[in-house]
């Protein structure tokens, strides 16, 4: 369900650009952390599962998305499209982040991704492993925000 005034290009059905470029969008969404802007990305009705928690409408999800950030301080977060079907894409990740301690942790994930005809998300699947690194061990040292277009990626930084 959305309202009728909404899309979010790029829309179904997928090429492997717009996909590409759908991944990338959410990429840079995130990289905000800013939860109110990047739920705007899901229909009103969007359903997650994200671990263990479960997302039950767009509310949900930005409530999800400002507690996340609160606990993932200095989040940096690198997506690849893994494949795509005409409104369907599935993507790898991994993001960086520490805790309050000043523990840094490296997040490894993989999400599968619906859309509905004006390209809002309406599921959202993660599987998310979380490995502690040294702040030595670092691989994404961009200034906060938006990862600039000559960082490397995943598969250069072999991750």
């Amino acid at each position: 369900m959305h309202a009728p005034t909404e899309t979010r290009p790029p829309l179904p059905p997928f090429t492997h650009e717009s996909a590409t470029r759908k991944v990338r969008l959410a990429e840079d969404g995130w990289n905000t952390r800013d939860a109110a802007k990047v739920a705007l990305a899901y229909s009103l009705d969007t359903r997650w599962r994200n671990r263990a928690e479960f997302v039950r409408d767009r509310d949900e999800a930005q409530a999800f998305l400002e507690r996340k950030w609160r606990k993932e301080l200095d989040y940096r977060l690198i997506k690849e499209l893994w494949a795509f079907t005409a409104n369907r894409i599935a993507v790898r990740y991994a993001y960086e982040w520490r805790d309050d301690s000043g523990n840094w942790f490296r997040s490894y994930g993989n999400e599968n991704w619906e859309f509905d005809a004006v390209g809002l998300m309406t599921r959202r699947f993660s599987s998310i492993n979380d490995l502690p690194i040294g702040e030595a061990d670092r691989k994404f040292h961009w200034p906060l925000g938006r990862r600039p277009d000559d960082h490397p990626g995943l598969s250069d930084l072999d991750l």
